[in-house]
């Protein structure tokens, strides 16, 4: 009891100086502190990282493409060069020709931006609504916990390929966001009862207690102690569930259970190549080639960027990263010994 009523002190103590801390600060100090915590401190730590510095290039060369280089590089067509023209041959076409002479890089450039909304609406949708569904069973336990928890359960046991065909074939979506949520619409399951298991054992930790003993709310506790611990695993599955729309899409393109007509797509790209020799014949080598290594390149930023970004939600390695305040800098100076002994 003891202990808890220590922690509780030293809660109290705390917050009382962060806001006669905060109160000191003007508005426009406020908002400085406000930024330096919330985005250069987290910034400074990811960029310290080497795995982050190179998965934030890769990333950044995607959404560059995605964004610019769809207005820099033409729209393929039919007949834009020689059919099947090797790579590096030309600088008008630097990855070759397909077999009805479209450019290859023209295909990969104009399929990133719907990968790219796929990636991002698919993980987007599996760590939000696993976090959410999560959170809220650890935490509040009891009969909301064993409720959602059973709903949680019969989606697990929903096979994923056979439901993901069978509404892609039922739907015939061509909206990538909406192909993104349907690739993973029961991938939240498991993933919801792994943050379950962590806001379990969080929920029982010392400064969570203190937290409830001090009347927080629900909301704040979840923000301020739980959340904070368990990101390095969202951001994680994130990034898994990313890589897991681009094989996916890239595959059910492959098989052509998605519809591609009109639609310029990695997996389309690969389905062609196969269809038109690609493995059997040099000529076309360059034609499958490129997907292939396009994928396996975002795949690798998406992993080195997870990796690196795994302290930016260590408190105190934030706390290391962060800038001291004027004030803190004046307070130090004014304690420090002078050097003048009697």
């Amino acid at each position: 009891m003891s202990n808890r009523t220590d922690s509780v002190d030293l809660l109290e103590s705390t917050e009382a100086i962060e806001t006669v801390a905060d109160e000191t600060l003007d508005r426009r100090e406020r908002w400085a502190l406000t930024i330096e915590r919330s985005l250069l401190a987290p910034a400074r730590i990811v960029w310290a990282d080497m795995r982050a510095r190179v998965g934030i290039v890769i990333i950044s060369l995607f959404v560059a493409m995605g964004v610019i280089g769809t207005r820099i590089v033409d729209e393929p067509r039919t007949n834009q060069g020689e059919r099947l023209e090797p790579a590096f041959q030309s600088l008008a076409h630097p990855l070759g020709t397909d077999a009805v002479g479209r450019d290859v890089l023209g295909q990969i450039v104009h399929a990133t931006p719907n990968m790219l909304l796929m990636i991002l609406s698919g993980g987007l949708f599996v760590t939000v609504m696993a976090t959410v569904v999560g959170t809220t069973s650890g935490y509040l336990g009891g009969s909301t916990d064993r409720s959602i928890m059973a709903v949680t359960d019969i989606v697990m046991t929903i096979p994923g390929l056979p439901l993901v065909v069978i509404l892609a074939a039922v739907l015939t979506p061509t909206n990538p966001i909406v192909i993104g949520v349907i690739l993973t619409i029961n991938a939240w399951a498991g993933l919801a009862r792994a943050i379950r298991s962590q806001v379990l054992t969080i929920r029982r930790s010392p400064y969570v207690e203190a937290s409830k003993a001090m009347g927080m709310s629900t909301a704040s506790i979840s923000r301020r102690d739980i959340l904070p611990n368990i990101m390095p695993y969202v951001l994680i599955n994130f990034v898994n569930a990313a890589r897991n729309v681009i094989f996916a899409s890239v595959g059910l393109y492959f098989i052509g259970v998605l519809p591609y007509d009109g639609v310029v797509n990695w997996g389309v790209m690969i389905d062609l190549a196969y269809q038109g020799g690609g493995l059997q014949s040099m000529a076309a080598a360059h034609w499958l080639f490129a997907p292939l290594i396009t994928i396996t390149l975002l795949s690798f930023g998406l992993i080195m960027f997870s990796q690196g970004t795994d302290r930016m939600f260590n408190p105190r390695v934030r706390a290391r990263h962060s800038t001291t305040t004027k004030t803190d800098d004046e307070d130090g100076a004014a304690s420090a010994p002078t050097g003048d002994h009697a």
